[in-house]
């Protein structure tokens, strides 16, 4: 049936109330809300900027990195800032580092590396439908720990072998969905938000909520320092989640040899690593060991980070088109290096410490672990209404580490828990980061089977990093 065309004006009136609630979150905060004593007129008008761009992020009126741009300008016009004090988030290592990462990336996915790291584990794991899931779940895990866009590597590299490995047993969306393809879809899909909260590079605003750490709380969280604290309580939840969606969803087709054959196959066809392979695994394997090494020869991981794209740029493996039609790596240097000065700048205000105080006069006299307890849920479960982990990030986690700090918690144990804990909430649905969609979209699970696996999942998550995690964090000295 042809669609009508009735409902054409529609998206104009979308698009302007999309514009038109930052704009009255903006004015209600500003002029409506009482501004307490402690923070200046300024600092109040910086909170109204920063309320209304996560507001415009969510309902996105227009693109996030030029949204974020126009709030960066308010910023020096409207929130007391100077020029360079509202340019200084492009400045910020972190924002390079995340960049540098991408460009990096960018010659794993290019050279054909990435596929030949996810197709050798295929070819080790694959010959049961489980074993496909934990092959392509370990196959993320190392591609996260340089790999900052998981859009890019689960999308890019994961997703295409997976499609490719249901079809050769016939599992298409629809009647035969559930031979396999429903199966490798969910569990894929939660493992690699498992491997995202596992290291600094799983996600590109996982930097962000170190720098907020770091410079909002002066609890410094570098690569190696996440990759020990993430890699446990991680490996625990690859290991399990998988079980999990196995017996929630499990594949009509039990044994898949076709998939290990399928990977030799593949393997053969590329040949033997190319030139520009063994460049980009060089510069994969030194970068990665100079990030874990880190404390002990003092190199910034940043600097590491650009030494690497140096690197693949003098040898020719990567092109300065290439660097120039990375998108989504300079969409993200504008929208990062933005919202890490808004933080910085509302944290300096004293916004922050007054929604502390606020917060901890609400509850009394809790403790900081029943807080904890409290908070935690609401802050993970919170994800339902987010389709960003950065957006999540952005406007909760700083409040809530606030909160309780300000309670006695153990700054660590906090800095990790709720870091951690967005990149695992965005599980919960099918729309809770960028991948989430690329899955989905194939149309190999329903949407209420999505949900019930992501519930499902969410609880398992939240019960092994609150115990196996908060015990790792505990013996290795994080709090």
């Amino acid at each position: 049936m042809q669609p009508t065309a009735a409902p054409a004006p529609a998206a104009p009136r979308r698009l302007f109330w999309r514009a038109l609630i930052p704009l009255l979150l903006f004015a209600a905060i500003v002029w409506v809300a009482p501004r307490p004593a402690a923070i200046k007129p300024e600092g109040w008008r910086l909170l109204g900027i920063f309320v209304a761009t996560i507001a415009g992020l969510l309902l996105e009126p227009i693109p996030g990195g030029a949204l974020v741009l126009v709030a960066v300008t308010l910023s020096a016009l409207l929130g007391g800032l100077t020029t360079e004090q509202a340019l200084s988030g492009y400045s910020n290592e972190s924002v390079w580092l995340v960049m540098a990462a991408f460009f990096i990336s960018r010659a794993l996915i290019k050279t054909g590396l990435a596929r030949r790291i996810a197709l050798f584990f295929v070819r080790l794991f694959g010959k049961t439908s489980l074993g496909v899931c934990y092959a392509l779940s370990l196959s993320d895990m190392v591609l996260a720990s340089i790999i900052p866009s998981n859009a890019a590597r689960s999308g890019g590299v994961i997703l295409p072998i997976l499609r490719s490995i249901a079809e050769l047993y016939g599992s298409l969306p629809g009647a035969t969905a559930a031979l396999l393809g429903s199966f490798l879809m969910t569990a894929v899909y939660q493992s690699i938000c498992v491997t995202a909260a596992m290291f600094l590079t799983g996600q590109a605003s996982n930097p962000m909520a170190a720098q907020i750490a770091t410079t909002s709380f002066n609890y410094r969280v570098d690569w190696a320092s996440w990759f020990v604290a993430g890699i446990v309580p991680g490996l625990c939840s690859l290991a399990v989640v998988p079980l999990v969606v196995y017996r929630l969803n499990p594949p009509e087709i039990k044994r898949t040899p076709e998939a290990a054959a399928f990977a030799v196959r593949e393997l053969r066809a590329m040949g033997s690593l190319a030139r520009g392979e063994l460049i980009v695994l060089g510069v994969f394997l030194s970068v990665c060991g100079l990030w874990i090494t880190s404390r002990w020869h003092g190199m910034d991981i940043t600097v590491t980070a650009l030494l690497g794209s140096a690197a693949l740029l003098i040898s020719g493996v990567l092109t300065w088109d290439d660097v120039k039609n990375e998108k989504t790596a300079w969409d993200i240097f504008i929208w990062y290096g933005g919202l890490l000065m808004l933080g910085k700048a509302l944290n300096s205000a004293g916004v922050t410490t007054e929604f502390a105080k606020a917060v901890g006069a609400a509850f009394g006299g809790a403790g900081w672990i029943t807080l904890l307890a409290i908070a935690l849920p609401l802050y993970f479960y919170a994800h339902y209404a987010y389709a960003s982990i950065t957006a999540h990030i952005l406007a909760m986690y700083s409040p809530f580490l606030a909160v309780l700090i300000a309670r006695g918690a153990p700054l660590g144990l906090v800095v990790f828990a709720f870091a951690c804990f967005t990149n695992l909430a965005a599980g919960l649905t099918n729309y809770g980061t960028t991948p989430s969609p690329m899955f989905f979209a194939h149309g190999y699970a329903s949407l209420g089977r999505w949900w019930k696996v992501g519930a499902a999942v969410s609880l398992v998550n939240l019960l092994i990093w609150s115990t196996v995690g908060f015990g790792w964090w505990k013996l290795i000295g994080v709090w």
